[in-house]
């Protein structure tokens, strides 16, 4: 068997078998198949796609090419994915949550992605935290306190690191094939018996169509299930900020509120529905209904909140000193009207603008930076009310001037999008 005959096949629009996704992707680790050919190969399946069968033996392949967590009888473990958005930190709050119901919660997290922000980056505004644990420290966290939140060790699912990089330059980034592989490798190596994915779209999202972010949830699922995990998707709106903080040591702030029984709604409305849904795909609880009046109980009675300052402490940070936040300016309406669109990814890169997020591999975050977007969809606005407040270093003109045309002000008011677009349970 050589690569170059498979990969024409796949160019031509032929379906693999697994012992030929299994030839080639175990060949692209090792080196036997050069990295000229996994391009070639990513391409044809950019352009192409891959039928369910060939993206499960492709996630199966990656998913095998490094260890799994094992895990002792005991409690369902489960997770959670997000494809990501603007103020999303819902991780921050589900993971200790759920943990705060019984269940074991090993929560791989990632950094920034252009101009989505990073579970990672934002622990990392607390003292101390450590996102660097190995496989053992992992299962000692989540033996001792229920749920951990850490970043992903070289030992899992190294041929998607591999081939990530590759598809990075090579412009093969938006494949749903590729992101399902990708995704699900790295989650099925935490050995979970249940996953909920958040999958948005709007003009924060990777996606931006309801329709685009419908098929990437329905092949996560698919592929999750065929796999042998219970597998469910919300599909969710991000065309504004989920909160109103956009940062790093900000957001963990409105995270902390939230898991004292407050904080935004909508921030509190989706870690519940995620966290109900996972209940029940977990076999924790025998309907939705239930699992939300549990939840609802978890967080207001600061059971949700103990858990995370036990994750926090066991992974070596510390929440009693305040976490530094920079100096606040506001940034007014300068016209009368509603708020008719956010081009919510415009705030993110102000946030990165700002030094909140990378431009490059290795650039130095400043967590004390973000935005707190104060508008919101539909919202009526007169001259010289506030629509956000920055927190930076030093006053931005640029930037405040970047905030205003990122909400977008209009004669009529805007109908709201369904927060939670669709459910596929």
């Amino acid at each position: 068997m050589t690569p170059a005959p498979l990969i024409a096949r796949k160019r031509d629009g032929g379906e693999l078998s697994p012992g030929e996704i299994a030839f080639l992707m175990r060949g692209f680790v090792d080196g036997s198949v050069p990295d000229y050919q996994m391009a070639a190969l990513a391409m044809a399946v950019f352009f192409r796609g891959m039928t369910d069968a060939e993206t499960v033996a492709l996630t199966d392949e990656m998913l095998h090419s490094g260890v799994q967590l094992e895990w002792p009888a005991g409690p369902a473990v489960v997770d959670k994915h997000s494809t990501g958005g603007i103020g999303d930190k819902v991780s921050l709050v589900l993971a200790p949550l759920l943990a705060s119901c019984g269940l074991r919660v090993p929560m791989i997290s990632g950094r920034g992605l252009g101009p989505t922000g990073g579970t990672l980056d934002k622990l990392e505004s607390i003292p101390g935290f450590r996102t660097d644990l190995s496989i053992r420290e992992m299962q000692t966290v989540v033996d001792r306190v229920g749920c951990v939140i850490t970043g992903a060790s070289d030992q899992l699912a190294p041929a998607d690191r591999k081939l990530y990089a590759l598809r990075d330059v090579t412009g093969t980034v938006p494949s749903i094939p590729l992101i399902t592989a990708s995704i699900m490798s790295k989650k099925l190596a935490e050995s979970l018996d249940a996953l909920i994915l958040d999958v948005k779209c709007g003009s924060g999202a990777f996606m931006k169509t309801p329709a685009e972010a419908r098929a990437l949830a329905e092949s996560l699922v698919r592929t999750g299930r065929r796999m042998g995990v219970a597998t469910r998707a919300l599909i969710t709106d991000m065309n504004q900020p989920l909160g109103r903080m956009c940062g790093n040591a900000v957001e963990v702030n409105e995270s902390l509120d939230c898991l004292s029984g407050s904080g935004p709604d909508d921030l509190r409305e989706l870690t519940i529905s995620l966290g109900a849904e996972l209940l029940v795909a977990a076999g924790h609880s025998e309907s939705v209904s239930v699992a939300r009046t549990t939840l609802i109980d978890r967080l207001d009675s600061g059971a949700a909140r103990e858990k995370f300052e036990q994750m926090v402490d066991a992974q070596g940070g510390d929440l009693a000193p305040s976490r530094s936040i920079a100096a606040e300016f506001p940034v007014t309406a300068e016209q009368s009207g509603y708020v008719t669109a956010i081009d919510t990814e415009a705030l993110g890169q102000s946030v990165i603008d700002l030094g909140g997020g990378r431009c490059r591999a290795g650039d130095t975050i400043d967590h004390s930076v973000g935005i707190d977007c104060v508008a919101w969809l539909g919202q009526k606005i007169q001259p010289g009310d506030l629509l956000a407040r920055v927190f930076a270093r030093e006053s931005s003109p640029g930037i405040e001037a970047d905030i205003r045309r990122a909400i977008q002000i209009g004669d009529e008011s805007a109908t709201l999008p369904p927060f939670i677009v669709e459910k596929l349970s």
